[in-house]
């Protein structure tokens, strides 16, 4: 399984962020590892699954928060940032990859599915982060088997590698 080249994305993420780590390099790094956990099947991308939508959603979905706790429109903000972004650094994505990528960054905090696998990953890739504010993943609340499988099994996620 070969990665695009995610270097513009992460650099972008990180410009101007004054949060901290809660909610930025050290988590997107998380969100971007568990993703791709949850995207591959003995080394190849599981049917269904838009790797490079899941990739770009870790390093952006915050990338609008103005606080780490009380800021529930982080998401609708960074969707809607998308679009001045679609030309530079999305120039490679798809109208289809964008509007995923969309969905996903909209409604990461307030909806538990969208039933499409790749939105679906995103919002457990997530989740399953959320050991880093005190919160155990409950697998009731993940959107695929996968997400609900590593939420019981969190030490399997913490030791992989991409």
């Amino acid at each position: 399984m070969e990665l695009f080249d995610i270097t513009e994305i992460k650099q972008f993420a990180e410009k101007g962020w004054t949060l901290g780590a809660t909610h930025g390099l050290s988590h997107w790094q998380r969100v971007e590892r568990n993703g791709v956990l949850l995207s591959t099947e003995n080394g190849a991308v599981r049917e269904g699954i838009n790797i490079k939508v899941v990739r770009a959603f870790a390093y952006l979905h915050d990338k609008c928060r103005v606080d780490d706790w009380e800021d529930l429109e982080h998401g609708v903000r960074a969707a809607d940032m998308l679009p001045d972004i679609r030309n530079t650094i999305l120039r490679d994505f798809t109208d289809e990859e964008v509007a995923l990528l969309e969905q996903a960054c909209r409604y990461h905090t307030t909806r538990r599915r969208m039933g499409n696998p790749t939105v679906d990953v995103c919002f457990d890739a997530d989740r399953l982060d959320l050991g880093r504010v005190g919160i155990t993943p409950d697998p009731k609340k993940m959107a695929t088997e996968q997400g609900a499988y590593y939420a019981v099994n969190i030490h399997l996620v913490e030791n992989y590698e991409i």
